[in-house]
């Protein structure tokens, strides 16, 4: 069943972007990017149990990895492939000492280890500094190059699709069911000869490497950065999307960004009417996470992904007591 329902899902990604019209493209290769930085968090939350409040920030170090080595010539294809790489190195120099907290302590600590990268940024020359790193090529390989959104959402469901690949044979995995022991009792898991910190470094690196990936494909896709692009309210985003899809799932991530992304549209279109002030639908943004949490919290602890299978099988159980 479980196969199935990937065979479904990868078909969908494949049949779906030229079945879409010109005009909402935009919002899916958004929405695939998205989903795929979710996958990461989704692992490292529902498995290794660990909250990031920064993973936007593995996100800009991809987008401006594969952004600076277009820039300087370097074939777009070697800078994409770069992206995780760097991104992975990063989590793993920061995640040595950060992961050695614990819950809301962890989640300051990458909150604050965000902040810090974008005023880094800022004041950057070599990154375009403030006003941003401007001219990166469109993505290529070879002579082959992508000039519209159709080209970028096939990329963009490439990503995500290797990262629900990747993060399905992880859960598989004897890493998978090490972060599970260690999630019931972290003591017993330690005892019985599971690397507990081992695993959850390796999770924290994946879990940037996917944001890396997908940040790469991001810069291609705008042709322009700026630290104002990876606020820390994108990294709440994330973090909604993971726990509203369902923490530990496969296709959490991508209900969760589906939901969440269509609902962000529909915000700034409500945040920008006439009469509205600026800072309208960032607060509204921020007003409906919290709303969402909350509901999630009381009435969808595991999301609604688990929601929806309970429900599944419930019709299954009651159509075979009916026979």
């Amino acid at each position: 069943m479980k196969r199935l329902g990937f065979g479904v899902l990868a078909l969908l990604l494949v049949a779906l972007p030229p079945l879409l019209p010109e005009r909402h493209l935009a919002t899916f290769v958004l929405l695939t990017l998205a989903a795929a930085v979710t996958v990461g968090v989704s692992l490292l939350m529902g498995y290794a149990g660990q909250v990031s409040l920064g993973q936007a920030s593995f996100y800009a170090i991809g987008a401006y990895t594969a952004g600076l080595l277009a820039v300087h010539g370097t074939p777009p294809l070697l800078g994409l492939l770069a992206a995780p790489v760097i991104a992975a190195v990063a989590a793993v120099l920061l995640g040595a000492p950060l992961l050695r907290l614990r819950g809301h302590h962890l989640a300051f600590a990458t909150l604050a280890v965000q902040l810090i990268l974008l005023s880094l940024l800022a004041q950057a020359d070599w990154a375009g500094g403030a006003i941003g790193l401007q001219g990166i090529p469109r993505f290529s390989v070879g002579g082959f190059e992508l000039r519209n959104d159709l080209g970028y959402a096939y990329l963009s469901c490439g990503v995500l699709a290797i990262a629900l690949l990747v993060a399905r044979n992880v859960v598989a995995s004897r890493a998978g069911r090490g972060l599970r022991a260690a999630a019931t009792s972290e003591v017993a898991a330690a005892a019985s000869g599971v690397a507990v910190g081992g695993y959850r470094l390796a999770v924290f690196a994946l879990s940037a490497a996917f944001a890396g990936l997908a940040g790469g494909v991001y810069a291609f896709y705008l042709g322009y950065l700026a630290p104002g692009s990876f606020p820390v309210l994108l990294s709440i985003e994330y973090v909604v999307m993971a726990v509203v899809g369902g923490l530990g799932t496969i296709a959490g991530p991508v209900v969760g960004a589906t939901v969440i992304v269509l609902l962000v549209q529909v915000l700034n279109t409500l945040g920008t009417q006439p009469g509205m002030p600026d800072y309208a639908p960032t607060v509204l943004n921020y007003a409906v996470y919290a709303l969402l949490l909350v509901v999630c919290v009381l009435f969808l602890p595991k999301g609604l992904v688990p929601a929806l299978d309970r429900v599944r099988r419930g019709s299954l159980d009651k159509a075979r007591s009916i026979r």
